[in-house]
């Protein structure tokens, strides 16, 4: 099998890496790039503990092929945190203890974040839409929906 030669960026910073036509962006950033963030729940799309946003879109990472990503923007959750400080977010989530296990609140942060920068103020219907995609086996949903408002709440006071 031939190896593609795809450049793009990672959480602001440009990358080039080698894949096989068959790699999907999950591996690539896991096995290729070691980002180890995003989590293999499912590998089908249901889950969503792989989100990654690729040129501001939310996507599954396990459903995009890396060789389809030449010239690319890809954000994952180690592009959250910025200069060793954590997102609103992150730091809402853990202060709320809106996670147990960890598989799904990476996919979760993800597309939480992208919810915010879209709508700086959603009411819990929209972010229960919103987070439909991510499934959470372990704490249920009442946590990480009041982590999303309080967060919410921090990021427009600053």
């Amino acid at each position: 099998m031939s190896k593609h030669h795809i450049s793009l960026t990672v959480n602001g910073d440009p990358t080039e890496f080698l894949c096989e036509t068959e790699q999907t962006l999950l591996d690539v950033l896991r096995d290729e790039l070691g980002l180890t963030g995003s989590k293999e729940g499912c590998g089908s799309g249901d889950c969503g503990a792989c989100s990654v946003r690729v040129d501001g879109r939310l996507v599954c990472a396990c459903l995009v092929l890396g060789a389809e990503l030449n010239g690319a923007a890809v954000e994952t959750i180690e592009g959250v945190a910025k200069a060793g400080v954590l997102h609103p977010l992150q730091q809402v989530f853990l202060n709320e203890a809106a996670l147990q296990c960890g598989i799904c609140t990476p996919g979760i942060i993800v597309a939480a974040k992208a919810l915010l920068e879209e709508n700086a103020d959603p009411s819990e219907e929209e972010i229960r839409f919103w987070l439909a995609g991510n499934l959470c086996r372990c704490t249920g949903y009442d946590k990480i929906v009041r982590a999303v408002q309080k967060a919410a709440a921090v990021m427009r006071s600053a």
